[in-house]
């Protein structure tokens, strides 16, 4: 199976086997397809996974004004791209602290990407927390099939990829950093690291 792609802003390095390129623009294959995988019910699942880990996500708020850019955007064909629809939460930790937002867009009827975006102090802060809502994502939206699908490759978990990219932002000086996960159903996933002035922004995309 094919590895993780790690993509990485103003430098060029090879290690363990994964090719790090100069953060652009990646061109996708991917194409909308809105009737088929996760649907907008599926935060109900997602919130119920969370809550039994002391996480909590609020009821969905529809989006539809011109602010939707900043909640639901994607990239097709290396473009960037907006949806019609999109709601928003927001997640709180067991101290109502908030670690960002979770965000699934597409047409009115069925959506075609969800987006969390965890925004923390640094990579160590609520790790166990931000971990949680990237398994209960890709479990709940793609499949709970990530240690079957990718028993062959170096990433034998969800926890094992997270690691794996905090380590080459770490080794990259802190700069912002992409890996790829094309190969687990037929969406595709993709963990983005951002540093900012006083935190880290981790986003995750799933993509049909």
């Amino acid at each position: 199976m094919n590895k993780p792609l790690l993509i990485i802003m103003g430098v060029v390095i090879i290690v363990l086997g994964a090719i790090i390129i100069f953060y652009s623009t990646p061109e996708t294959e991917s194409k909308p397809v809105y009737y088929t995988g996760f649907t907008y019910y599926d935060i109900e699942k997602i919130q119920k996974t969370l809550a039994n880990q002391n996480i909590f996500v609020s009821s969905p708020t529809a989006i539809t004004d011109h602010t939707i850019s900043q909640y639901c955007t994607f990239f097709d064909k290396g473009l960037p791209r907006t949806v019609e629809y999109c709601t928003t939460t927001a997640v709180t930790d067991i101290h109502g602290n908030t670690l960002g937002n979770i965000n699934i867009g597409g047409d009115t009827n069925s959506p075609v990407l969800a987006i969390a975006n965890l925004e923390t102090q640094t990579l160590e802060s609520n790790q166990d927390e931000v971990l949680a809502v990237i398994e209960a994502m890709i479990e709940t939206l793609v499949c709970d099939c990530w240690e079957e699908e990718k028993a062959d490759d170096d990433v034998e978990s969800i926890s094992a990829w997270v690691e794996l990219v905090h380590t080459f932002y770490y080794d990259s000086n802190e700069r912002g950093i992409k890996s790829q996960i094309d190969d687990l159903k037929t969406s595709e996933i993709t963990l983005e690291i951002t540093p900012k002035d006083n935190s880290v922004l981790q986003t995750l995309i799933i993509l049909k």
